[in-house]
């Protein structure tokens, strides 16, 4: 266990939102204790895994693109890492893509409260979970048996979504938008596709952009 715990941690993506979150914690101190603080760090949360659902399903499994640029982009955000879902330089999100990602998030929340302790404890609940959905995604393409029933089953959804169908199973770190909008099944009630491992040829057709 510890060489997976160690694993997980020295990933430099890990490194540098592990730390920006701490940063957050020492700026707000007992702040993040104020009825304010602990709201927007929970709506952090909520929007955190409403994102990873939205993103996964309509992002990261968009129809491959016409445009060389946005191909590129995509297989290396998540097609590729259904070609190679157990290769580790594909499993974490890269740090260009989510960095700028949350700055804009933060900056818009910032520009709409004005609260700087509002921004930080939305960011800690957000990043919090992002980091959560990291290790849920690590623990679900190694060599690891979760130690909770849970975590098993969390991990099984996750597999079928790779290697059963990919239009199914899209929560990483938690089901439950997969079971809010029908994406969810039992995995016996799903036909094997032949596009899982390969989002290039999904539907056998481009997007225009």
């Amino acid at each position: 266990m510890k060489r997976v715990i160690k694993e997980f941690f020295l990933q430099h993506d890990i490194i540098i939102m592990f730390g920006i979150m701490l940063a957050f914690f020492i700026v707000l101190q007992e702040k993040l204790f104020t009825g304010t603080a602990l709201l927007s760090l929970l709506v952090g949360i909520i929007f955190y895994t409403l994102n990873e659902y939205v993103t996964h399903r309509f992002l990261f499994h968009l129809k491959p693109p016409k445009n060389p640029i946005l191909l590129k982009l995509l297989k290396r955000l998540h097609y590729d890492h259904h070609v190679y879902p157990d290769d580790l330089r594909l499993l974490f999100l890269p740090i260009w893509y989510s960095l700028p990602l949350f700055a804009i998030w933060l900056y818009a929340l910032y520009l709409f409260t004005g609260s700087i302790t509002i921004v930080l404890s939305f960011g800690i609940g957000m990043i919090g979970m992002f980091l959560m959905y990291e290790w849920k995604h690590y623990i679900a393409h190694r060599p690891i048996r979760p130690i909770t029933r849970f975590g098993r089953w969390l991990k099984k959804q996750h597999i079928l979504h790779h290697y059963k169908n990919e239009n199914y199973w899209f929560g990483v770190s938690n089901p439950f938008y997969d079971f809010l909008f029908g994406t969810y099944k039992e995995g016996k009630d799903v036909k094997l596709s032949e596009t899982a491992r390969n989002l290039e040829k999904e539907k056998n057709n481009t997007s225009t952009f």
